[in-house]
């Protein structure tokens, strides 16, 4: 497995059809599947037929991108499947895929799921069945093992590792590495209880994030508390109820790590109507975060490195999988400086 940070790791994905196969499957000449893929005349019936039986057996899929290039035309077309555009971090995301893929003279379309994985199946196989040439996908929590069907879209996954589909291509941030400067920069400044809020934990960066939280709590030889860790919150005004609640616990939290911009923001709305004033800290940077009295620290990242990361997969892709590690730092803005109450 190679890995770098920026990191690239193995995949095991079978090979792509070629026509070559497809040739021989239907017991033809390669012309004559070359001429039923670009919809030439002058190829009998009974052949144009064999051939794409053919093609539906063996799940074969034109290169367009190179069909392109061989009519002279440029324009290749990109999918972008991500969960919710008007989340800050998609919006970030989706401009920063639009300004890489333009580079190449690449057209993007995008689609939300809105944490609907069925939705997003939905978008997946209507983009595939479009003609994009290629798709970054940022995944739900749900199985992906079925998209091993359409191996002959070039994908690539940003953010997120696909379950079960361990030999993908995958761009993702340092996320271990995160929670772990996180809840360190919060021990550093004195808090012991420090609460852990996050969304969706069968999702992977989520998951790593909370693994960094308490590599850091053992390291520190601080034991990590259950009853102050809120998971599958994804609205910031449910984060604001359970904040409260946890800070109206006999022994509450001093301190938070929030595991994304939503979360960060529900701290926020919490705090307002309260007289404590706990630090915390926020993974994604957002618009605003150093405005607020105390700023907003947060561990951020370069949005246009995690896209340009992925565009680059797609236009150079590798027999192996690679996956590539961006990484983050942390930004002290006055929330997670504050000291325990």
């Amino acid at each position: 497995m190679r890995e770098r940070t920026e990191e690239s790791s193995p995949r095991a994905n079978t090979r792509k059809p070629t026509m070559a196969d497809v040739a021989r499957h239907a017991g033809v000449s390669l012309k004559t599947v070359s001429r039923v893929v670009n919809q030439e005349p002058h190829v009998r019936a009974s052949l144009r037929q064999r051939v794409q039986t053919s093609i539906s057996t063996l799940g074969y899929r034109r290169n367009e991108a190179a069909a392109r290039l061989a009519r002279g035309a440029t324009m290749l077309t990109l999918g972008l499947v991500m969960e919710n555009i008007s989340n800050e971090f998609y919006s970030r995301l989706a401009a920063a895929v639009e300004a890489a893929s333009a580079e190449h003279e690449a057209l993007v379309v995008f689609g939300s799921y809105e944490e609907s994985p069925d939705k997003e199946r939905m978008l997946i196989e209507s983009m595939y069945t479009r003609g994009v040439d290629s798709l970054i996908v940022v995944p739900s929590a749900a199985d992906h093992a079925w998209l091993a069907g359409h191996a002959s879209l070039t994908t690539v996954f940003v953010d997120r590792v696909p379950l079960g589909l361990e030999a993908a291509d995958v761009v993702m941030l340092d996320d271990v590495r995160g929670g772990r400067a996180a809840t360190e920069h919060l021990l550093a400044g004195g808090h012991r209880r420090i609460g852990l809020i996050s969304d969706d934990d069968g999702v992977s960066s989520v998951h790593d994030r909370a693994t960094g939280y308490r590599q850091a709590l053992r390291a520190a030889g601080v034991r990590a508390d259950d009853a102050l860790v809120v998971r599958g919150v994804f609205d910031p005004w449910r984060v604001s109820y359970e904040v409260g609640r946890l800070l109206d616990l006999a022994d509450p939290p001093t301190a938070f790590f929030a595991t994304n911009n939503r979360a960060a923001i529900g701290i926020l709305h919490a705090l307002r109507e309260r007289p404590e004033r706990p630090a915390y800290v926020g993974f994604d940077d957002f618009a605003l975060a150093g405005v607020f009295n105390p700023g907003v620290t947060v561990v951020r990242y370069d949005v246009t490195h995690l896209a340009r990361s992925a565009v680059d997969l797609l236009l150079h892709p590798s027999q192996e999988p690679r996956r590539v590690k961006v990484p983050v730092e942390l930004v002290a803005r006055g929330s997670g400086e504050l000291p325990p109450s």
